[in-house]
């Protein structure tokens, strides 16, 4: 059985996540970021990257990284949705990472340690491979992927085609960034045209479905991390604020929602870590974990932002305040990598249950 409970070491890992986010990731910084030409926080993910190491966490040493394990990705992904940082975390330390993992290519070195960032170019509502949109002739690329997550700042772009996976420079794509719903998460369209590549992996299929599933894994944790900060200020608030000379607290409606609320979120906390315990290793339940994390984590995520933005009332209702940035994490999220639904489905086929 998987231990859920955090260890001493991601403990520490929080802690020292969590105080450099609030530094430079408090929701004025954020929203000013947002607002700017250049949405994504560079130098704030350097800070993660470089100096505390964050980049390769599942990757060991000798391969450039700190020889940790996907659950402590879980817990800085947890801690990324507590802040809705804009940073490349999801594309370049969870996708390109666990699509070059077991491929011996030299690029996972400089991924883990954070001089390089990748991103895998398919579609964020993905959940399996598909059919590819880019064709390979010799070592030259040609065709379009839309809606891809860190593509921006990427250095390089890890391409699926029939042929085989491709690490692109890219500067040599052209990328038109997409007007996203969640604007702390920029997605971008990427066109290859002659694209010069160099061949990863022949089996791109494989590399595709396992950094799928790592990504499907790890955004529950995220998703968790969203669900558990607006909670917490959802009770914070009312705690304060005072309506006919009684806290809004004080109410019982809004105590049992609150209630709700908390039951469902630990639900989802145990759902989250058992699928990263799963992940990190390498257990053949897997594929049910994850859909369960997703068919479970997206809603709850959802319904916490839902009740953030109610419960504080009209201010939950403005810009200059945050919880609108996590009802747009939630709602996005709850589209990436599958639908719940989707993961409701694949879940019946992997329990066998009757259709």
């Amino acid at each position: 059985m998987t231990d859920l409970l955090y260890s001493d070491v991601e403990e520490e890992l929080r802690s020292s996540v969590r105080a450099l986010l609030g530094d430079r990731a408090g929701f004025e910084a954020v929203l000013a970021r947002i607002e700017s030409a250049e949405p994504v926080d560079l130098k704030l993910w350097r800070s993660l990257a470089v100096d505390l190491g964050v980049a390769g966490l599942p990757v060991p040493e000798a391969a450039g990284g700190a020889g940790a394990s996907w659950r402590e990705t879980a817990v800085v992904m947890e801690e990324l949705g507590r802040s809705v940082a804009p940073v490349p975390f999801l594309g370049s330390s969870v996708l390109a990472v666990a699509a070059l993992t077991g491929t011996g290519d030299p690029l996972l070195d400089a991924v883990a340690a954070g001089s390089r960032t990748a991103t895998l170019a398919v579609p964020l509502s993905w959940r399996t491979s598909q059919p590819w949109t880019v064709t390979a002739g010799g070592d030259r690329l040609d065709g379009t992927v839309t809606s891809v997550v860190d593509a921006a700042a990427a250095d390089v772009l890890l391409v699926p085609s029939a042929a085989g996976l491709y690490a692109v420079d890219a500067a040599a794509a052209r990328r038109v960034p997409v007007v996203s719903f969640d604007l702390t998460r920029p997605l971008t369209d990427v066109t290859f045209a002659g694209a010069p590549g160099r061949l990863v992996t022949a089996d791109a299929a494989g590399a595709v479905d396992r950094a799928l599933l790592a990504g499907a894994t790890l955004l529950a944790s995220e998703q968790l991390g969203v669900a558990d900060w607006c909670l917490t200020t959802t009770v914070e608030y009312v705690k304060t604020r005072r309506q006919f000379a009684r806290p809004v607290g004080s109410y019982q409606a809004v105590k049992h929602r609150l209630a709700d609320l908390w039951v469902s979120v630990t639900q989802a906390r145990a759902v989250a870590r058992y699928a990263a315990g799963c992940l990190a290793t390498g257990d053949p339940d897997l594929p049910v974990a994850a859909a369960v994390a997703q068919a479970f984590c997206s809603p709850v995520a959802v319904k916490a932002a839902e009740e953030c933005v109610q419960l504080h009332g009209g201010i939950g209702f403005t810009w200059e305040h945050p919880a609108h940035l996590y009802l747009k994490r939630a709602r996005a999220n709850a589209a990436t990598f599958g639908s719940a639904s989707a993961h409701r489905t694949a879940l019946a086929d992997l329990v066998s249950l009757p259709g």
